[in-house]
């Protein structure tokens, strides 16, 4: 009879067959597998000999095959009961679920009307009915606790007895759409609920059900998701708790921005989306076919407001503009909330003053009201409105600041590609005026300097035909604009603007310089022709002042369906 092999140090008691090639650990595994009266070789190591075990050895492995074979029955024993009482819930869960079919709700005749989860505070004590979608849901016992939310805020739910019986109550699934009933009373103390009060149930019925199991809500999206996948199910995403708020503080920001400029005395207007004219330069526009003629989507509505000037007075629009650029920087959408006015008779200190104005009054009305408020307090909640009066910061000491603290940019070839030495590494060199100042630099600038920047006074050569220019002595390098930018920490430019040419002939040489076709521009033209005036405005960014305001990473998480290049889906 061939004997049985054991390695107390190479061998293997879970994959060990007992041969040479594959030897068991232990001497005790080695007797209950093949009994007592086998034959056996052991050894201590590999590189020992094999050799017959002692009777010392051999007495000792065949008590603790004993103990080895009380432990495999107890295993057996467990895992037979264990299968038991998992056979016997499996029946009790399916009884449960059949009886649960026979439990009918029968609607109260004296309901009241459904109400909004956000103004039940004054209805605690009293019956209420509520419509939503199951937000969160968790079984306690024979107690279901379900939170409800209806877009207008978040209300805790309870079931329990007869209702929390029914078969659909057992079978409930998040993001289910639910009416509840029920009387509504303040938490008890020591326990929390949204609102401080929670709804006890006594009728309600699933109006549609949402899937289980594999296609369950929170197998499809949770907060681990890829990006790509959170983009491709934005529509989801919404209705989580942060992304939800956000957008509900878009609301009241659009509100809180449109009351300021009202009473400055700014009037609304609705310009178009599709023109046929430039405004920021060709090359980011999106061209498209307009019934045979060549058209785009709109880069701004500017051109369109100042021709209301003189029959309307201050004007403002919030518009959606479009920008062509094949640009992935965490600022950068294309297509995005332009919130854009302009003035008339004014300077260019005046111009700042009103951005700042509209910027601080905006803000000031939102931590002023109390839902606004609270949803910045959730979202950033570090927020400081910023003080005044806004540091002012020309261009050209700026150039010098980046330069002080030794903020670099990559050198550039004529086409603008990062130019890169032997050693494979981009080539960085200081700021010069004239350079156009890179959104890195200009974000560290503004982070490090920490508060609201009006950086103005850039060369012509960077900016738009339109904008007026300050005179300059003849021969000098450069021709200096009264423009500006206001910066935010964080987040960079969140406003542009610029006093306009007023002059008819210096605006007909800038379109030559520019080599801009006027004739399409006669409209625009005509605004110097029959009546002119010195003027300004300025265009905002929705999604990157939220950005600032609620301390979000990117505006993506600030537009409803953000586009950039290679997303417009969903």
């Amino acid at each position: 009879m061939s004997p049985f092999y054991v390695d107390e140090t190479a061998g293997s008691d879970e994959t060990g067959q007992g041969t040479q090639a594959a030897p068991y650990q232990s001497l005790a595994l080695a007797v209950y597998n093949h009994g007592e009266s086998a034959a056996f070789q052991i050894r201590k190591a590999p590189d020992a000999a094999y050799d017959e075990p002692t009777q010392s050895a051999l007495k000792k492995a065949k008590k603790n095959a004993g103990g080895i074979e009380k432990k495999k029955k107890k295993q057996e024993e467990l895992a037979e009961r264990e299968a038991k009482e998992k056979s016997e819930e499996k029946e009790r869960r399916e009884k449960l679920l059949e009886d649960s079919k026979k439990i009918v709700l029968v609607e109260d005749a004296s309901l009241p009307k459904a109400t909004k989860i956000a103004n039940l505070t004054d209805l605690r004590s009293k019956r209420v009915r509520v419509f939503g979608w199951v937000h969160r849901l968790r079984v306690q016992k024979d107690i279901i606790f379900i939170v409800v939310r209806d877009g207008t805020g978040y209300l805790q739910t309870v079931l329990s007895g007869r209702v929390a019986q029914t078969f659909q109550a057992l079978t409930l699934t998040i993001e289910s759409s639910v009416e509840v009933v029920g009387t509504l009373q303040e938490v008890p103390e020591g326990k929390t609920a949204p609102g401080g009060h929670e709804l006890i149930v006594d009728y309600w019925q699933v109006v549609g059900s949402a899937p289980g199991a594999d296609d369950a809500f929170t197998n499809r999206l949770n907060e681990k998701s890829d990006p790509s996948i959170q983009a491709d199910l934005r529509h989801l995403v919404l209705r989580g708790e942060t992304a939800s708020s956000v957008l509900r503080l878009r609301a009241y920001l659009l509100s809180a921005f449109r009351d300021a400029l009202v009473s400055e005395s700014l009037m609304e207007v609705t310009p178009p989306c599709l023109v046929q004219t430039q405004v920021e330069g060709g090359a980011t526009l999106f061209k498209l076919d307009y019934y045979g003629q060549p058209a785009f989507l709109t880069q701004s509505s500017q051109l369109y407001l100042e021709t209301c000037l003189p029959s309307l007075g201050d004007v403002f629009c919030v518009q959606e503009s479009f920008r062509a650029e094949n640009s992935h920087t965490r600022r950068h959408l294309s297509e995005y909330t332009h919130l854009e006015a302009e003035l008339a008779f004014i300077n260019f200190d005046d111009l700042m003053a009103h951005i700042e104005e509209i910027i601080c009054k905006t803000v000031d009305s939102l931590l002023a009201h109390p839902t606004a408020s609270a949803l910045i307090k959730q979202l950033n909640p570090n927020f400081v409105a910023p003080a005044r009066p806004f540091m002012r910061l020309s261009y050209v000491d700026a150039i010098k600041w980046l330069n002080d603290h030794g903020i670099q940019h990559p050198k550039e070839d004529k086409d603008g590609n990062a130019i890169k030495g032997e050693d494979g590494q981009v080539i960085m060199v200081d700021h010069e005026v004239g350079d156009d100042i890179a959104e890195a630099a200009e974000r560290q600038m503004t982070d490090i300097i920490g508060t609201p920047i009006f950086l103005h006074g850039f060369p012509a050569e960077l900016k738009a035909f339109y904008m007026k220019k300050v005179p300059a002595p003849d021969g000098a390098p450069h021709v200096f604009t009264e423009s500006c930018d206001l910066l935010m920490p964080n987040v960079g430019e969140i406003v542009g603007g610029s006093m306009r040419i007023a002059d008819m002939e210096e605006l007909i040489a800038a379109y030559k310089r520019e080599g801009i076709d006027p004739e399409p521009y006669y409209w625009f033209t005509d605004q110097r022709k029959y009546g002119t005036c010195e003027h300004g405005g300025y265009g905002l960014g929705v999604e990157r002042f939220l950005a600032w305001l609620a301390n979000r990473y990117t505006v993506r998480e600030c537009s409803l369906y953000p586009r950039w290049p290679g997303r417009a889906t969903p």
